[in-house]
């Protein structure tokens, strides 16, 4: 017993025997005090040995100062202190192009005396911009995507509105913007565009001008062209000069596992980022960790002809996904095991064989080009575009395995800017659509390593559909809606594509396992109004009319649970009635039952091509009344580089023909419309 617990004994006996004495208490109160006394000694002797217990689990733990914690290095400044850099080129990627130009360019760095350093904004304290001008003669570059309606990638999203809605001090900070787009889509290039005009009111320096890169036109050629002038102005302003030809290195090294070397279980085997992500499921699900959804429904959508269609039903039940009529699901397609095949028959390699990839730069936070260790089939499977045509860089590099002078000579000729060069890559690769197989197989002397041909590679992306299903129907299922992409190039080869030639071979089979296949949804600004007795007018040929597959399962279910729904105008086309004519039930049971009003372009079923455009020219008296007088909402989905010019145009001619607006007041009409998203395009090229 402790020295405290014979105190209070002590204290409480003499108070009870002076109670008992005075005749201050009664019996009853003599017998609680005792029961008082009892419930202190139990608690505190209890206290003491509870407190030996924890010092006992205590010390079963080493306190770690810290210090000694591993903490991810944030600190952009730092890197470049610490290794010597004076260069580093941030990215805005969604596809991957963004961060393969920012690697190429930190790259190119070292033959200018300033090494350089890729980053990724999203994993970057981006406030410390304001720090970069502390190292002297440092450069920073932007490398910067837009996508949707003008906006940034996921990557840079934070980082774009830290420069919106903030007010730093950038005076000193040296930089130059690169930016990737597509001219037909409306917001060409905002981001790359904003950034380099709002870089440049808080203060910083431009070292030489905005670069804009177009995608539906020569993307590659945009950067070479920018960056061969970009250098220069970088000499000049820094009084540096070339280190003369461009030295050859390796960005990763390769290691090579021996058999039984690594555990089965610490193989990737295709999991996007966690090992053992795709067999051990936790939400959230999102592009570092899709869910594996089953495929209960995959149907073929055409009647009749050569190209199909397909309509694909995704289970979410499992995954507290959540998703609203207009979003896309992303999906994580897998590569033709035949196109795998051959490229390891054209490198002379064992697929099977377990290998990882490790950065030569320390500094990087990209440790592997995509996840290792794993083995060589599952890279070209799963982690890299082998379908994609290999850009000029590519090219330079595979010129050092041909044994063929003039082979080699033909490949570095395409690496060039000169007029030759881009003629003849235009004709041989882009033309001609070569992937890395077919080049391999055209130009025989040249014989890369396979994991240099993974490392020169991009990395596999997602391919994105507008979902065509609502949740108010459907709350466990995405429905898709997918034209197998298949074509014959001018070499006679059959390209096909990636994600919809996967899924053309994994329909259900009674008696068999569902096929999975890895998702996540991704949230759009395409939206139904949120009045749903407000009017719209939808355009979308052919798979454009996905979307609205979805807005109208949910305009008519509104309608059936008794509220107000106002009208729903539909422009649908396809080449024949008795073809190609998605829905076509479903559609005409909407139109029976008053959901829908149909306006069909089958452009192929007389001699005069009749497409959704010439019907929208015979109803801009209809268009005017809803967008102009009745306060509704237009949207359009499908083909970005004719049918939308041609849509929007139209929508000018309404507003000045009908709206009574010069040209400049309808192109402002119509900025105001998008602004208040009464106007929207979920539309690719």
């Amino acid at each position: 017993m402790s020295d405290g617990t014979q105190d209070i004994l002590k204290d409480a006996t003499t108070a009870a025997a002076a109670a008992a004495g005075g005749s201050l208490f009664s019996t009853f109160d003599i017998v609680m005090l005792v029961v008082l006394l009892g419930a202190a000694i139990w608690w505190l002797y209890s206290s003491r040995k509870d407190n030996k217990k924890d010092e006992i689990v205590l010390s079963k733990y080493s306190i770690q100062t810290a210090g000694s914690i591993q903490v991810t290095e944030n600190s952009f400044i730092k890197k470049l202190q610490s290794s010597g850099r004076k260069l580093v080129v941030f990215y805005g990627s969604q596809t991957g192009t963004g961060e393969e130009f920012a690697g190429r360019l930190a790259k190119e760095g070292a033959r200018y005396k300033m090494k350089g350093m890729v980053a990724d904004p999203e994993e970057c304290d981006m406030e410390e911009l304001t720090k970069l001008p502390d190292i002297e003669s440092s450069l920073a570059v932007f490398c910067m995507a837009t996508y949707g309606e003008g906006d940034p990638t996921d990557n840079a999203m934070e980082f774009y509105e830290w420069l919106k809605n903030g007010d730093p001090n950038l005076t000193g900070l040296n930089y130059a913007v690169f930016g990737l787009g597509n001219k037909t889509y409306e917001h060409y290039n905002a981001v790359a565009i904003y950034l380099d005009k709002r870089l440049e009111e808080l203060g910083a320096s431009r070292v030489y001008e905005l670069g804009l890169g177009d995608d539906d036109a020569n993307i590659e050629d945009d950067f070479i062209t920018w960056k061969d002038k970009f250098w220069p102005s970088v000499c000049e302003k820094f009084n540096i000069e070339s280190t003369g030809e461009e030295e050859l290195t390796r960005q990763f090294r390769l290691v090579t596992h021996a058999p039984d070397e690594i555990p089965t279980n610490n193989i990737f085997t295709g999991e996007i980022a966690r090992l053992h992500s795709l067999q051990v499921q936790r939400p959230p699900y999102d592009a570092k960790n899709p869910f594996l959804a089953q495929i209960k429904v995959n149907r073929e959508l055409h009647k009749a002809g050569d190209r199909s269609c397909l309509h694909v039903e995704f289970d979410i039940s499992d995954s507290k996904m959540r998703y609203e009529a207009g979003d896309h699901v992303a999906v994580y397609p897998i590569n033709d095991s035949t196109l795998v095949e051959r490229i390891g028959e054209l490198t002379n390699s064992d697929l099977n064989e377990i290998f990882s990839l490790i950065n030569t730069d320390q500094e990087s936070s990209k440790k592997n080009p995509f996840p290792c260790p794993t083995s060589y089939r599952t890279a070209l499977s799963h982690y890299l575009e082998i379908t994609a045509l290999p850009r000029t860089h590519i090219m330079r590099e595979l010129a050092e395995y041909c044994s063929d002078e003039e082979d080699k000579k033909k490949l570095l000729l395409m690496a060039t800017n000169s007029q030759e060069g881009k003629a003849l890559y235009q004709s041989f690769v882009v033309d001609a659509c070569r992937n890395i197989a077919h080049i391999l197989e055209d130009i025989k002397s040249c014989k890369p390593p396979l994991d240099h041909i993974c490392e020169l590679l991009p990395r596999l992306q997602p391919r994105f559909y507008s979902i065509s299903s609502s949740p108010k129907l459907h709350p466990e299922t995405v429905h898709v809606t997918a034209v197998v992409v298949e074509y014959k190039t001018l070499t006679g080869r059959i390209n096909k594509g990636v994600a919809t030639t996967w899924l053309a071979q994994h329909k259900p089979e009674d008696g068999k396992p569902l096929p999975r296949v890895p998702i996540y949804i991704r949230k759009s600004q395409f939206r139904l109004p949120l009045q749903p007795q407000t009017p719209i007018i939808m355009v979308g040929p052919g798979t454009g009319f996905a979307p609205f597959r979805g807005f109208l399962q949910e305009r008519a279910h509104a309608r059936a649970n008794g509220k107000e729904v106002g009208d729903n105008i539909l422009y649908f086309g396809c080449r024949h009635r008795d073809q190609d004519y998605i829905y076509q039930e479903e559609l005409e049971q909407y139109e029976t039952n008053g959901d829908v009003k149909l306006n069909l372009a089958f452009s192929r079923d007389q001699a005069q091509k009749v497409y959704v455009t010439h019907l929208l020219e015979k109803n801009i008296d209809q268009i005017w009344d809803i967008i102009g007088n009745r306060n509704g909402h237009f949207y359009v989905c499908g083909d970005a580089k004719n049918m939308a010019v041609d849509v929007r145009n139209i929508l000018l001619k309404a507003v000045q023909e009908k709206g009574g607006r010069t040209e400049a007041e309808a192109i402002q009409f119509l900025k105001k419309l998008d602004s208040m998203k009464k106007y929207s395009s979920d539309v690719w090229s």
